[in-house]
């Protein structure tokens, strides 16, 4: 097996492992963070109903020639999920990392959102 998808087989047991205890109910949706090479993502989910209540990410919101995978982009991405969340009504959500380590872009991400107000 290659490296990459060896990162990705290690990546999606956490993840998994992560999902059995959390889920996002209407009261504390569930705040979820993907990031690719080139990309930032992030959405408030529902659980329970499953719908996708905000979804934000880093290509619709900068300029397309900058690079939108980098720690700024980022922190963009997550004061941006931040506002849209206080302007719907949501102030507490709980975080899933996704299954990837709490540093670099997911952190800027997750600290960028505590900052506009988020609670988590």
């Amino acid at each position: 097996m290659n490296k990459q998808k060896e990162k990705n087989v290690k990546r999606n047991r956490r993840k998994m492992r992560i999902r059995k205890k959390l889920a996002g109910t209407a009261e504390q949706p569930r705040l979820t963070a993907f990031r690719s090479l080139r990309q930032m993502y992030a959405q408030i989910i529902d659980d329970e109903t499953g719908v996708t209540l905000i979804a934000v990410s880093s290509s619709k919101l900068g300029d397309k020639t900058k690079n939108n995978g980098n720690v700024e982009a980022a922190k963009q991405v997550g004061q941006e999920l931040g506002r849209k969340a206080l302007e719907v009504g949501i102030r507490q959500v709980r975080f899933d990392r996704n299954g990837y380590k709490y540093h670099g872009r997911i952190r800027a991400m997750a600290e960028a959102a505590r900052e506009v107000g988020l609670v988590f």
